[in-house]
Order: C-alpha cells, then structure tokens, then sequence
C-alpha cells in the first residue's frame, strides 16, 4: 500500500514512574528530514529517535515532540550553596545594623533566595528512558502511518482514475490520426482537380504526398510509450514500496510523449486532446508530490 508524506500520530503513557507524550508530524519533502524537540538533559533522545524513525519512513519532513516526567522520588538530592547562602546572611544582617530595622532571619527564609537550594537528581539510565520512550513511540506510530496510508489510498484511486481518462483521450487520438491522413489525401486531391480542371492528375504523386504527410503526423511510437508508462504506473503503485521519486520520473516522460504527440498534431481535434491529456498528466505530478 502506497504512503502519504501527511500524518500525525500521538500517544501519552503514564506509568509509576514516568509521564511521556510522543507527537509525529509529517509533511512532503523531496527527501527524509528531521527535526525534533525533546527536554532539558534529554538530549540523547535526538539521535536515537532519527535513527528508529527512518526505519519505519524514507520520505518527509518530519517534526517529533517528546515530553519526559519521572515521577519517581528517589535518587534526589537537595544541595545547598553554602557561600550564597552566607553572602545573603551577611548582607540582611548589615541592611538590620545599618538602617535600624528588625533582623528576622530564619533557614527558611533564607532557602527561598535565588539557588541557596538545589535540587539534583542521579543521571538516568539513557538506556532505560529510550526503552519507554520508544514503546510511547510505537503507539503514536500506528495512528501516524494509518493516516499516512489512508490519504496514500485516496491519492492512489485519484491518480488511477485520471490515468484512465488519459488512457481513454490516447484511444480516440489512435482512432482519429488514420482519419487525418485520408482526410488529407481527399482535400489535396480537391484542391489539384480544381488547380488543373481537366487536366489528368497524378495519382500515385497524391498517394505519395500522402504518405509523407501520414509520416509526419503519426503518433503510434508516442501512444504505445504512452501505455507503457501507464502500464508501468499501475504496477507501481500496486507494489507497497516508497516509489514518490520513480513516479516524479515517469510523469516526465509522459509528459514528454504528450508534447511530442501535440508537435505533430495537425488536426485540431487531436490538439484539443493533447491538452488534456496533459492537464490531466500535470494533475497526476501535483497528487504524487504528496507520495512517500
């Protein structure tokens, strides 16, 4: 099943001992990139979460946000800064002599200035935070690549529906090309019978003139690569693999035989045609721009 470059996935787990919210983003980007924001001190987590992430994705930018609480209370430790502490004791007890003004300082008081107390906890184990970490990721991958495959489904039957209509504009062009040249043969044998009036023509120089014209217009080799690259689109997007970039390739060879086709065209019906077989082609570029 093909793949939008479009989804968003989120999860939130929390355990005795830690709380995670894991958010995915993803828009279409011609390559994979990442960007990611994690906590303070988590840093470690950047890498880790690229890595896992281009296992599961080749194409998109993608946008990952990772909250991490430990909600366990061991392994905490309340430091004090004793110097900063004495530097505040010594300047409250100088404002208390030199203005006159009761000296109330208590221990409590004195902990609630600026980094008197610290609070540090033990390093975590890097390994230990990325194994949760990774199965609130996994949760909020299922959401994300089951919107990603969703909006690939309705891309995929919006491509194959206006491949089918060019497939149908290619049929009548087929059947309408052999008509150009018999019409042609026709006007140029009206168009000599009155020039000479009764004067016998050549048939077999209007026969020639013909197939020289019925060379120049013919558009067999562009309407059978034509198919081809249809055929071969079909077949790609039944093949479940990351093909957004071989697809970009083959509608510009479409497009190609659809200019060529329109170069040669000298009926006007057949021109019409043309172009829409190249709306439809340029519709086509703008849907599998969004595929992985």
């Amino acid at each position: 099943m093909i793949r939008s470059m479009t989804g968003f996935g989120r999860c939130e787990k929390v355990t005795s001992s830690h709380a995670i919210i894991v958010e995915i983003k993803s828009v279409n980007h011609r390559y994979f990139e990442f960007t990611s924001r994690v906590p303070r001190g988590y840093g470690f987590l950047e890498e880790k979460l690229k890595s896992y992430l281009q296992t599961k994705v080749s194409r998109g930018k993608m946008d990952v946000y990772v909250s991490y609480e430990t909600l366990e209370t061991g392994d905490v430790q309340v430091q004090v800064n004793h110097d900063l502490a004495a530097g505040y004791a010594a300047a409250l007890h100088e404002l208390s002599r030199r203005y006159g003004v009761k000296e109330d300082l208590s221990a409590t008081s004195l902990s609630r200035y600026p980094d008197v107390l610290t609070v540090r906890r033990s390093p975590e184990d890097e390994g230990r935070v990325w194994e949760a970490v990774r199965i609130v990721l996994d949760e909020a991958l299922v959401s994300f690549l089951a919107m990603r495959e969703a909006e690939g489904a309705r891309l995929r039957e919006d491509v194959l529906q206006r491949a089918q209509t060019i497939l149908k504009l290619v049929s009548d062009i087929e059947q309408r090309s052999p008509q150009t040249v018999e019409e042609y043969r026709k006007k140029l044998e009206a168009r000599l019978r009155e020039m000479l009036a009764d004067v016998k023509i050549d048939e077999q120089r209007i026969l020639t003139e013909a197939a020289v014209f019925a060379d120049k217009v013919a558009v067999a080799e562009e309407t059978v690569r034509l198919r081809s690259h249809f055929a071969q689109l079909s077949a790609m997007l039944d093949s479940g693999e990351a093909i957004g970039r071989k697809l970009d390739f083959l509608v510009q060879e479409m497009n190609r035989e659809a200019n060529t086709i329109g170069s040669k065209a000298s009926d006007s019906s057949i021109a019409y045609m043309v172009v829409d077989i190249k709306a439809e082609i340029e519709k086509i570029r703008e849907q599998i721009q969004n595929i992985e």
